[in-house]
């Protein structure tokens, strides 16, 4: 199987994985917490986002590896049409968002499992995600910095707020009982930002390539998901606080 083969392959298990994940975010997020329906649907949306996430990791590889021939509709393009562009856009920024996804699906998944037993939550594979979401995202910053692309730049200090954050939970003193719903909350639902922000940024290279790196379409899942972060941890805190003390 040829690269490009193994490349067109990636991206159709991606797009069907994905699909999973943008339907199924909802589910989790609309209904009644701790219920079957709630937990049935947060499975299937972790699982989706790992499979998603890990298929992106070997498109990202095969981007890497031959960026030319993995994006031929892009050659003309003025904007994506030389191959250092296109590795650092479709190559190392998306091996970084892939990780990303993979981390915020896990973390918040290992998050509800541990609930307030934080040092079950520290195990080494916990640890050493966090680590190689901070050199992917170093990584990315670097090379956008190197071709001076304000998107590529600007979307990798997500990864170090997530890192920074993440690692806070992780080892703060004094954690609140119900610190690990909030970041349960964090971990899933910047997850489905993440898928969002595939489909809409991603996605609009098939049909407007002009359009992939406007910062407007990458605003809109990053503005509502963060939204629904905020809301949805205001009510823990609103709910469960007072009965903590």
């Amino acid at each position: 199987m040829s690269i490009v083969h193994a490349f067109e392959a990636l991206v159709i298990a991606h797009m069907t994985t994905g699909s999973v994940g943008i339907v199924s975010v909802w589910f989790p997020i609309l209904t009644k917490k701790g219920s079957l329906l709630h937990r049935r649907a947060g499975r299937i949306f972790v699982i989706s986002m790992l499979a998603t996430g890990t298929f992106a990791i070997g498109i990202s590889l095969c981007t890497l590896t031959a960026p030319i021939a993995t994006h031929q509709h892009l050659v003309d393009h003025p904007e994506f049409g030389d191959a250092e562009t296109i590795r650092t856009v479709f190559g190392w920024m998306m091996l970084y968002l892939a990780f990303l996804t993979i981390n915020l699906a896990w973390y918040g998944w290992r998050c509800v499992k541990t609930k307030n037993d934080r040092a079950a939550n520290r195990r080494s594979e916990n640890l050493l995600s966090q680590a190689i979401l901070l050199v992917l995202t170093i990584n990315c910053l670097v090379h956008g910095w190197a071709i001076q692309q304000p998107l590529v730049i600007g979307i990798s200090f997500v990864g170090l707020a997530t890192v920074a954050t993440n690692m806070w939970f992780l080892y703060k003193p004094n954690a609140q009982k119900m610190d690990w719903l909030q970041e349960h909350i964090k971990g899933l639902v910047g997850a489905g930002i993440s898928v969002y922000t595939a489909f809409f940024a991603f996605g609009a290279l098939r049909f407007i390539p002009e359009a992939a790196l406007t910062p407007f379409l990458w605003a809109i899942p990053l503005v509502t998901g963060l939204s629904i972060i905020f809301y949805q941890q205001f009510q823990v805190r609103r709910k469960f606080m007072p009965r903590a003390g």
